[in-house]
């Protein structure tokens, strides 16, 4: 049976990290935008796993958990947010946020 090593994981993070953020830098509806934050979030979990498993050591694991629940609370505020957002301009569209008033 062929076992994934080290460089697999840490492949598939960098592959999510990276196709999160060209996905946050070339769109602009808000929830893609989002969605793409927490892609990038699990590219960084992925590696954090793999590194806490490849040195035996629990405190990888314990600081994804830490990180999972902060994306959570993340999750919940943007989500709130963009209700907000749509709600005020009837558009999810960051150009239109571009320009604040004040």
């Amino acid at each position: 049976m062929h076992h994934a090593v080290l460089s697999h994981f840490l492949l598939t993070g960098a592959v999510l990290f990276v196709l999160g953020l060209i996905g946050f830098l070339s769109r602009r509806n808000l929830i893609v935008m989002f969605l793409c934050t927490e892609m990038m979030f699990q590219g960084v979990v992925v590696t954090l796993g793999a590194f806490s498993r490849f040195h035996a050591n629990d405190t990888g694991q314990t600081f994804v958990i830490f990180v999972l629940t902060i994306a959570a609370a993340e999750a919940a505020l943007a989500l709130g947010l963009v209700v907000l957002l749509f709600r005020r301009r009837g558009t999810l569209d960051v150009q239109a946020w571009g320009r604040l008033r004040g």
